[in-house]
């Protein structure tokens, strides 16, 4: 399975990032193997408006399965389902703290918008 992490930094050593929309990074991680791939995600962090919507895009458009982060808002969540990314809460730690608790189903899935638009 295939999923990405809100990340401070491009590495697996990296802190969690509670933003969806404006993490600076995505980590996607294979969950099975073990490799992974750091997508900037510069161009939102300081976008006046649309960060959710435009990091939603670009996280379906990556073929992940799931999402691991701390907070989705109303439009990233509809944009996120449509594109069929179940949403994973309640991680701490680094971004391979979060992929090892995600492997033992320590996880909570979102099942709606935690947040309302334009949190930071």
């Amino acid at each position: 399975m295939k999923v990405a992490v809100t990340a401070q930094e491009s590495r697996l050593d990296s802190l969690l990032d509670p933003r969806f929309g404006r993490a600076k990074f995505f980590i996607v991680v294979d969950t099975e193997t073990g490799s992974f791939s750091a997508i900037d995600n510069s161009v939102n962090v300081n976008a006046a408006q649309g960060a959710g919507i435009q990091a939603g895009k670009r996280v379906v458009e990556l073929g992940v399965d799931g999402l691991i982060t701390g907070h989705v808002g109303l439009k990233a969540f509809a944009t996120l389902a449509a594109g069929r990314v179940k949403i994973y809460t309640g991680a701490t730690g680094t971004v391979a703290d979060a992929i090892e608790q995600f492997r033992a189903g320590k996880l909570t899935i979102l099942e709606s918008p935690d947040v309302e638009g334009h949190w930071q």
